[in-house]
């Protein structure tokens, strides 16, 4: 491939990055949307949340193990949801999950 074939990849691969983020705001800025599809859209970083954490938390290492030292991150996880649900602080809350994942890897 040659340098310009290159810098057209990269271009097309910008342009199909930006466009989905891009379309959306021209077509729905000047337009008022319902309220039942804003209070469902309320829920999407939930969900997608969720998504990323569950497999993450339960099942690490592609299997799903509950055991104590198996799987640190799902006691971790406790305390930090506890401290985030408290605080509302993301700052508290990475800080706390960081510092207990220290600590249980440093007494275990």
């Amino acid at each position: 491939m040659t340098p310009a074939h290159y810098a057209l990849a990269v271009f097309l691969m910008s342009l199909v990055t930006f466009l989905p983020r891009l379309l959306p705001v021209l077509l729905l800025s000047k337009r008022s949307l319902p309220a039942p599809l804003i209070r469902w859209l309320s829920y999407i970083p939930a969900a997608v949340l969720a998504a990323l954490l569950g497999p993450a938390l339960l099942a690490p290492a592609e299997k799903i193990e509950l055991g104590f030292t198996a799987n640190p991150g799902i006691w971790v996880a406790f305390p930090v949801f506890l401290v985030a649900y408290l605080t509302r602080s993301l700052f508290a809350t990475v800080l706390t999950g960081m510092g207990l994942m220290a600590l249980w890897r440093f007494l275990l």
